[in-house]
């Protein structure tokens, strides 16, 4: 059974930064494409980034240019860092697999407040 922990989240001002951390189980993803998600109260979750398995990144337009994705294979292991945070960045983050998810994890709530 494969398990996802991510880890990281916090309160953090406006413009401040974050990194998010995703631990996998159970499972090596290393030839997967992995995916950080959001959702906020009363929305629907959001894809942000993505990484391929051979490392090409691409980001959804309210992120690019202030988040970046990154994975250690090694480690199973994939990360978010967030800069330049905006309170509309506030959700619960999780990470997964783009296709053929695994179990959803209980995600880290990042919350950008002053």
């Amino acid at each position: 059974q494969v398990q996802l922990v991510e880890s990281g989240g916090g309160l953090v001002q406006p413009g401040g930064s974050l990194r998010l951390s995703c631990a996998a189980s159970g499972s090596i993803f290393s030839g997967y494409a992995m995916g950080w998600y959001r959702q906020s109260p009363g929305k629907q979750r959001d894809l942000v980034a993505t990484i391929t398995s051979g490392g090409n990144t691409n980001y959804a337009d309210s992120v690019k240019g202030r988040f970046t994705i990154s994975r250690d294979n090694a480690k199973n292991t994939v990360y978010l860092q967030m800069n330049s945070l905006k309170p509309e960045d506030t959700a619960v983050y999780y990470c997964n697999r783009v296709r053929s998810p695994y179990p959803w994890g209980q995600g880290t709530q990042v919350t950008v407040s002053s």
